[in-house]
């Protein structure tokens, strides 16, 4: 009796200990199933209304906070009728999708004020890809004698050009509208008879027509040498605030240099009041006009820095100018690495604006060419140029 008795309470306990034990586990599923539902639909509702103001949103926002910023933004004035004429012709162009050609070419562009000494070291640049480029030449002061036939029959109609005025621009357009006639020529190099290649061929054709940006140099110099140079004549067009600086050695992308032809509105305001002794300041419309105007126009399509490398290290007027003593394997090399872009505000703070140069996502060498270099080095840059090997 006692030990069925034993038995009987040790099996209830054991039933009320298993009872006891079960019921959290039936409850524990709701709960899980009830804090997964809480947390999804929080999860749904921080996607779809990102909160702006906050770091959540940069963790559930696909687009990155920039919902508001996408908003068109509000006109703080009202546009002149040739503005809205420019703008509405600038975004077609921006909008419309190039014109793909079967045998792309860069179109080199030489401003010169007469002979071109560095055409022999060019020749060698160009051997073996006569398919792939083109020439065009203003000479200003004298046609030169050309001593390579890549640029014999190359020049085009010239006029004459002021440093410092906007003749200088009017050269630019004029080697930009007659390379245009080639369907062919979907880039746009600016050189001077002071510029030289400093990488082969391949390199510099991949690394130009394997982006689609232009390289085109633009900073904010709040100094004397930049932003002091802006005059309110140029208003309601062009605002203080948008006034740019930048060298005028550019490289232009095909859609851009269709939008610097179909441009007046902006030209025209250069052409009038950013020149010498303008209003006691001197402006130079090289300097400043495509700047500002693709500042205004389309910020993100240019690189903001010049591939053309130039030395303004010694603080004159004028870039230091390399001789033949000069050139050396290691000035190539340093040329070469460099892949950051530098500039310094000309006002008393001297700030130095360092920027790395972003090729397609990747930071990369920033230039393909150099200036100033005096023609006595021909020979040295021929000889270094030849044999430089890691181009």
């Amino acid at each position: 009796m006692k030990t069925a008795r034993a038995w009987r309470l040790r099996v209830r306990d054991m039933l009320i200990t298993s009872g006891s034990r079960q019921r959290p586990h039936l409850r524990r599923p709701i709960w899980i199933i009830v804090l997964v539902c809480l947390v999804t639909i929080f999860l749904i509702g921080a996607y779809i209304y990102p909160p702006g103001s906050s770091a959540a949103c940069y963790i559930f926002s696909s687009s990155g906070c920039t919902v508001h910023e996408q908003l068109p933004p509000v006109p703080s004035r009202e546009l002149t009728d040739e503005e809205t004429a420019s703008q509405v012709v600038i975004r077609e162009i921006l909008k419309t999708t190039p014109i793909q050609s079967k045998n792309p070419k860069i179109a080199f562009m030489f401003l010169t004020p007469g002979p071109l000494p560095f055409e022999k070291l060019w020749d060698i640049f160009f051997h073996g890809h006569e398919d792939r480029f083109s020439v065009y030449v203003h000479s200003s002061k004298e046609t030169p004698v050309h001593v390579s036939r890549y640029f014999s029959g190359r020049d085009i109609r010239s006029e004459k050009v002021v440093w410092g005025k906007i003749s200088m621009v009017d050269a630019e357009r004029r080697l930009l509208a007659n390379a245009l006639k080639d369907p062919d020529n979907q880039q746009f190099v600016l050189l001077s008879d002071s510029c030289i290649p400093v990488h082969n061929f391949d390199f510099v054709y991949n690394y130009l027509m394997f982006t689609n940006v232009s390289f085109i140099d633009c900073f904010v110099d709040p100094g004397p040498h930049g932003g002091g140079r802006y005059s309110e004549h140029m208003l309601p067009e062009v605002e203080s605030k948008d006034f740019r600086k930048g060298s005028q050695w550019f490289t232009m992308k095909r859609q851009h240099a269709i939008i610097v032809m179909a441009d007046s509105l902006y030209y025209t305001k250069f052409r009038l009041y950013c020149k010498p002794n303008m209003d006691g300041r001197n402006c130079y419309a090289d300097e400043h006009y495509l700047p500002t105007f693709f500042h205004m126009i389309d910020p993100a399509g240019i690189a903001s820095w010049s591939v053309t490398y130039v030395d303004w290290s010694e603080g004159k007027w004028h870039p230091r100018s390399y001789r033949a003593q000069d050139v050396t394997y290691e000035l190539f090399k340093n040329i070469t690495s460099i892949d950051y872009s530098l500039h310094v505000t000309s006002d008393d703070k001297r700030e130095v604006l360092i920027k790395p140069c972003m090729w397609n996502g990747m930071q990369r060498p920033c230039h393909l060419f150099a200036r100033k270099f005096y023609p006595e080095a021909l020979d040295k840059l021929i000889h270094i140029f030849s044999n430089y090997t890691t181009f």
